[in-house]
């Protein structure tokens, strides 16, 4: 039997990170770019039920036993064993990759997620729609992450523009017109979790305060939307930098992001901010198609540990 491999994107927050926590919209991207990939290969000589798992990237060589059962991949597993209401699995080899960077804000773990889940579930035969792709995915990010927005795991799983609010029905999102982002990696690693329990600490010491902030977020990612599916995509640009002004003002920007944002829109770009949980991870900028390459050479001196670009287009098929 052949090996079954799926893959799965990452994933960008354009507006509205942290305050989609609180139950406010967010505007979110797959960015494919970068990717997680799983493969599982039958081992028809293993005895059943063996599951070695191989996922160098966090060091992991182990059988799904051998597993903590809050671990994210053996959470993912017995996911979809619960799916198919199995209890047992026959003996296989899960081979997990990825190119996304971990604790950058841009949906590693629930990239992982997604694409286990979608290979797993195609190597026993029936593919999984997607709700229970993302629904599995959802727990491993509520296990990881405290009380996530959900964001991360819809946006990959169904690998579309989306407008997310949390415990509302899903909406895609119509992009009128292409538009150019160049993402910028800061080289510094900061896990969402934190981030959000830092957020969250600040929130409960003065909510007056950060619900206003919140609030402005808000309106920010509406306007995003009208621009996005009705006007041109140019009026990002002042939308974007607000909105990191207001991340700065609830604290999860620092020094070094602020400085990739600042090279960003001296270059030329027309919009820039930190997207995801913010402590370090990445910033994007909204880019005119002849200033791409300053602003990525401009980044790179600023400090960036590496650059990509990414087109965002209106409705194609789906990132599988």
């Amino acid at each position: 039997m052949p090996a079954i491999t799926s893959f799965a994107p990452a994933k960008l927050i354009l507006f509205g990170e942290h305050s989609v926590v609180y139950d406010r919209p967010a505007i979110a991207i797959p960015f494919t770019g970068v990717h997680a990939r799983a493969a599982i290969f039958a081992m028809p000589v293993a005895p059943s039920g063996q599951v070695q798992i191989d996922a160098q990237a966090v060091q992991m060589d182990k059988t799904l036993d051998q597993l903590d059962p809050d671990d994210p991949i053996a959470i993912t597993i017995h996911g979809v064993m619960d799916k198919f209401g199995i209890s047992s699995l026959p003996a296989m080899h899960i081979r997990l990759t990825s190119t996304i960077p971990i604790a950058a804000g841009m949906g590693s773990s629930a990239a992982v997620s997604v694409a286990l889940a979608r290979a797993l579930s195609t190597f026993l035969g029936h593919p999984l729609p997607d709700a229970d792709i993302n629904d599995i995915a959802f727990k491993v990010e509520q296990q990881l992450h405290f009380t996530p927005s959900g964001v991360d795991n819809t946006v990959i799983t169904y690998a579309r523009p989306v407008y997310f609010v949390r415990s509302q029905p899903l909406e895609f999102l119509h992009v009128r017109q292409p538009f150019d982002l160049i993402i910028a990696d800061s080289g510094i690693s900061a896990a969402t979790g934190p981030m959000v329990s830092g957020v969250r600490e600040r929130f409960n010491a003065d909510p007056a305060r950060y619900n206003a902030l919140f609030d402005k977020i808000s309106s920010i990612v509406l306007l995003a939307r009208d621009c996005i599916e009705h006007g041109s995509a140019v009026d990002l640009g002042p939308l974007l930098i607000e909105n990191h002004a207001l991340l700065k003002g609830i604290g999860v920007s620092t020094p070094e992001l602020d400085i990739l944002v600042e090279a960003a829109m001296t270059a030329g770009a027309l919009g820039a901010k930190l997207t995801g949980g913010g402590g370090g991870g990445n910033i994007i900028a909204l880019a005119p198609e002849d200033r791409m390459e300053n602003i990525q050479n401009a980044l790179l001196a600023a400090g960036a540990h590496q650059v990509w670009t990414a087109k965002v287009l209106p409705p194609q098929e789906p990132f599988r």
